[in-house]
């Protein structure tokens, strides 16, 4: 699996080259994540809000988690010792949405040196590894930054690949709200036209991501597909469908404003049921 690494694999090389990030959030409870790392966390992790660090403010375009200022995003890296040679590895509970996220916009800024600790905290737990609460001292280092535009979907471009024969626009969400029988979050339900529903839990098996075989098995209808813009709510859980489709080879954009963005827009069409 190349970008996921073991709870083993990360106790025998954490050390003082590689900065671990801790990515636990809660969208109904936005104290969670910093509460339960200020509690005990994996040893030298810091810290990475979800809202705060990994998000920016929102308006009336660009959905509920727009990329924060990248300038802004690239100096809190530089502070937490992450610099153009260093090794993240970065986890969450174990659900990999948080994780991913992180992933996906280190990935996006040009850092190619990102890893997801497969199962989370709750699996380094597991293996019998210690916790702690103390926060670690961080080296200011230098990172550069390379947009790789190839990774990012626009609005724009998800209307021009709808109903195309050679794209596929993967919802992320779970089927009822992608059905449009109920949304929680968001101010409007269904789905974008001709998207396909792809759930990202169901990349998941035993609280770890699926082995390569399984995945590709789960999106061998995906791989026929030239042009694959994979979305969710807000572009948080959607990077977990983006993961997953890279650890098999296949490349997609993921449409960050997500459904919360394409609501934004009065003229853009709307549909529901299957």
């Amino acid at each position: 699996m190349k970008n996921l690494v073991s709870a083993k694999w990360l106790k025998e090389n954490n050390n003082g080259d590689m900065v671990v990030v801790d990515c636990r959030f809660d969208l109904q409870t936005p104290s969670y994540g910093k509460d339960s790392y200020l509690k005990e966390h994996i040893p030298n992790a810091v810290y990475m809000d979800m809202d705060k660090d990994l998000a920016g403010d929102v308006k009336e375009h660009g959905g509920r988690h727009p990329l924060p200022n990248l300038n802004e995003f690239k100096s809190k890296l530089e502070s937490c010792g992450i610099g153009n040679s260093t090794i993240v590895v970065v986890y969450d509970d174990g659900e990999v949405a948080g994780a991913s996220r992180f992933w996906w916009m280190l990935k996006y800024i040009g850092h190619d040196k990102v890893y997801i600790l497969d199962g989370g905290i709750k699996d380094w737990i597991k293996s019998g590894y210690a916790l702690t609460s103390d926060i670690p001292k961080k080296e200011n280092k230098y990172l550069d930054i390379n947009i790789n535009q190839s990774m990012i979907a626009t609005v724009d471009e998800v209307r021009k690949n709808i109903d195309k024969n050679k794209s596929i626009i993967i919802d992320s969400r779970s089927f009822e709200r992608y059905k449009g029988e109920v949304e929680p979050i968001d101010k409007k339900a269904g789905h974008i036209p001709s998207a396909q529903n792809y759930f990202w839990m169901d990349v998941l098996e035993n609280d770890k991501v699926k082995n390569s075989k399984k995945l590709k098995d789960h999106f061998k209808k995906v791989s026929k597909y030239e042009n694959i813009i994979v979305h969710c709510g807000s572009g948080i859980t959607g990077c977990v469908n983006f993961v997953a489709l890279d650890e098999i080879g296949i490349k997609s954009k993921l449409y960050l404003g997500s459904w919360s963005d394409w609501i934004s827009y009065d003229d853009n069409e709307i549909k529901t049921g299957e």
